[in-house]
């Protein structure tokens, strides 16, 4: 069974962009990642999916289920964590995290001790006066202590220091590994790649790439280091290029050959070509003129 399924689902606000006929599958027990920049329509994804907003047009089905007709079942087997968690004032983590388990009728508070010892979280501290990181470990604790069969993770790491995204991430493969589905959403790719076997990556409310982590960082374009002078001008399917005093470095997806002419014209003194890392093919896809550097 797939988790997640769309089919040309569509969100728009008026004249405002949200998401365009999105096609998407999630296979049931994969480690996804739904990566592109802040406004790229990441949020609006997740909150169509799980029927927190309705769809203009289009469908999708979670776990087997319409978004629209059976999201309550939807919610109930699903762990989310949003981008910023926000809580009533006056609880204490205990508290919000016994709400939360108590919304889902469930008794969670073994995983929830777990949970809280694995990520330094003190359940006697007052949410209100939580630091933007704490919060965030809060509703992690929040959308993990069911052990739902679906994880999705708005931004999840935001907040948190190395050593806290270190062992986060080891529970989400823990997780991964006794089979739940993990959708990741980030703008951070190094996280996707560490982590991910598939991803999608969505541009202006529309998906521009999806398929295996290693396939998408395989492309066209690789990123080529000179150290000496020589002149790039004019040369096509140059992008993100970088030079410095008498080197050189740029992804490159022209024609490999007249590069070689050109670089032979001046005088090079080394010369490397290597694979680009998911970063670069993510400029690759979005360009500079996007603010993506």
């Amino acid at each position: 069974m797939e988790a997640i399924r769309t089919d040309r689902l569509t969100k728009s606000y008026g004249k405002a962009r949200g998401i365009t006929e999105l096609e998407l599958s999630v296979g049931e027990g994969e480690f996804f990642g739904f990566i592109g920049p802040n406004g790229a329509g990441k949020s609006t994804t997740i909150r169509t999916l799980l029927g927190l907003i309705r769809p203009t047009s289009g469908s999708a089905r979670v776990l087997g289920r319409d978004i629209v007709k059976e999201n309550q079942a939807i919610l109930r087997q699903t762990g989310y964590l949003p981008s910023e968690a926000v809580f009533h004032p006056g609880m204490r983590v205990g508290e919000i995290l016994k709400f939360s388990a108590d919304l889902r009728r469930r008794d969670c508070a073994a995983e929830a001790k777990r949970l809280c010892e694995r990520l330094r979280l003190d359940p006697a501290a007052k949410a209100d006066e939580l630091s933007f990181g704490n919060r965030k470990k809060v509703g992690i604790v929040c959308a993990l202590q069911s052990e739902p069969p679906l994880l999705i993770l708005d931004e999840p790491t935001g907040g948190l220091d190395p050593l806290m995204q270190r062992e986060f991430f080891d529970i989400l493969r823990e997780r991964s590994a006794k089979g739940a589905t993990v959708f990741l959403s980030s703008h951070i790719l190094s996280e996707v790649q560490r982590n991910c076997t598939r991803a999608a990556v969505i541009r202006e409310g529309k998906i521009i790439a999806c398929g295996s982590v290693e396939d998408l960082a395989k492309s066209s374009a690789r990123r080529v280091s000179v150290l000496g002078r020589v002149d790039l001008s004019g040369l096509e399917g140059i992008r993100d290029l970088k030079e410095g005093d008498g080197t050189a470095s740029f992804l490159y997806s022209g024609d490999m050959s007249r590069l070689l002419s050109r670089l032979a014209e001046g005088d090079v003194r080394d010369l490397s070509v290597s694979e680009p890392d998911l970063e670069e093919i993510f400029l690759h896809y979005y360009g500079k003129e996007d603010g993506l550097s």
